[in-house]
Parts: structure tokens; sequence; C-alpha cells
């Protein structure tokens, strides 16, 4: 199970909407356990096929008890959000691909995701608060969208902005 390199703001992959999974195969299953690992490597909390260079409708998360310290890993495949709630909630956000910022992002309160488990099950899940927060992040960089483009025009240049200047500092030391 490779850790694999994460695409970065800039790469034509990330503004391409993902394609629909056809195949549930043994390579479907492969890739989802490289996104596990790669995700785990870079301390995410979700990561998409596109972030690993992957135009697929695929994303993981982690669904971690915090209490008792325990991985919940699960995958989706050709998730869509099929109800969202008219309530909004705004909390930072920050992205694997956009990595060194983050920005407060107006999201649902809640969601309902349908889509299939990578053995080709079908799967609803109902998600609230910081797991809704995740599943509309990820189900955007499927449809080539990232958080930075939640922002309204003067806080996207502020952080992108900030984010050229690390890239910067990054490059020249």
């Amino acid at each position: 199970m490779p850790v694999r390199e994460i695409e970065i703001m800039g790469s034509e992959v990330l503004r391409t909407p993902a394609v629909e999974v056809e195949h549930f195969d043994d390579e479907l299953r492969s890739l989802v356990r490289d996104m596990f690992e790669t995700m785990y490597h870079a301390e995410g909390a979700g990561l998409a096929g596109p972030q690993v260079g992957v135009s697929l409708r695929v994303f993981v998360f982690d669904m971690r008890d915090e209490d008792e310290g325990r991985r919940q890993p699960v995958a989706l495949v050709n998730p869509r959000i099929v109800e969202s709630s008219k309530r909004t909630m705004r909390g930072p956000e920050g992205c694997l691909s956009i990595p060194g910022v983050d920005e407060v992002v107006t999201r649902a309160t809640s969601v309902v995701v349908e889509g299939f488990d990578p053995g080709g099950e079908p799967v609803r899940l109902e998600a609230s608060g910081h797991l809704s927060r995740v599943f509309q992040h990820e189900i955007d960089h499927l449809d080539g969208v990232l958080f930075v483009d939640q922002l309204t025009p003067l806080k996207r240049k502020m952080l992108l902005s900030r984010w050229k200047k690390l890239r910067e500092a990054e490059e020249g030391s």
C-alpha cells in the first residue's frame, strides 16, 4: 500500500470533474487502500481521488472515535449529496492540496450522502457537524471545486497570496 503523491493546487486534475466508477474490482480496492495510507500519512480527515491524480468519483475519510482512539475508515464511491440542510455553519477548512493555509468556509450543517462501498454495495450516510463539512469538501473535489472557491473574492485573493508566499519560502529553503 504505497503512499501516493498528493496533487497541489494548480494541477489540472483538481479542476476537472471526476468520472463515475464503473468497475468495482481489485484495482478500485487497491486505489482505496492507497488513498487511506496517503490520507493517514498526510494526517488528513479525508482524501478524494483527484487529489492523488486519479479522476474517479471516490473519496475516503476516517470517522475516528476520539474517546477510544479507534480508526473507522470509510470509502465512498460515486457519492452524491441527496439532502442538504438549509441551516449553515461557518468553520475553518484546510486542504491537503493547498497545504499550510486555512480559512473559514460556510457549509450546510447536515447532509445525506448516497453512494457505494468499494465492493459495489449501496451506502446511505447522514452527517452533521464536522463530518458534514468533510463530505461536502470531498464531494467538491470530485466536482473540480476547491474550498477556496467557496470564499469571497477578497478572502480568496488574500488566502492565495499567503499560500504563494508559503510556497516561495519552501522552495527557497
